[in-house]
């Protein structure tokens, strides 16, 4: 049986992997926290060149809403991805995930509801 301290670092790792795969390119940092019957996780470092030219035109508030409406409609579309990573590695399936991105700190958080605690020593 795994430490809540490795599976918090597994699931980092695994998400690290899947950003790269997805954005192609992963986070510069990662913290997870299993709180409870929930998963939080920091991912620091996310936005992209493309990301940073977005947030530099002339209407400062367009170019935000554009690069969250797009990490988000990527997130959503790899939510069965997502949950089948979670439920691999903590063996508890996901029953809401809510996310966000900070286009000022290039920070993102992710927040997994969870069926039940994981199990760990």
């Amino acid at each position: 049986m795994k430490t809540k301290g490795e599976l918090e670092s597994e699931v980092g790792h695994a998400l690290i992997r899947f950003k790269k795969e997805v954005m192609g390119r992963g986070p510069l940092s990662v913290r997870t926290w299993l709180i409870e019957d929930m998963l939080v996780v920091r991912l620091g470092g996310v936005l992209t060149a493309q990301d940073q030219k977005l947030l530099k035109i002339e209407d400062r508030s367009q170019g935000r809403d554009l690069v969250k409406r797009v990490r988000m409609e990527l997130i959503e579309d790899s939510r069965t991805l997502l949950d089948n990573l979670i439920f691999e590695i903590l063996g508890v399936k996901v029953i809401s995930m809510h996310t966000d991105i900070s286009t000022k700190t290039g920070e993102s958080l992710l927040l997994f509801t969870l069926e039940s605690r994981a199990i760990y020593a």
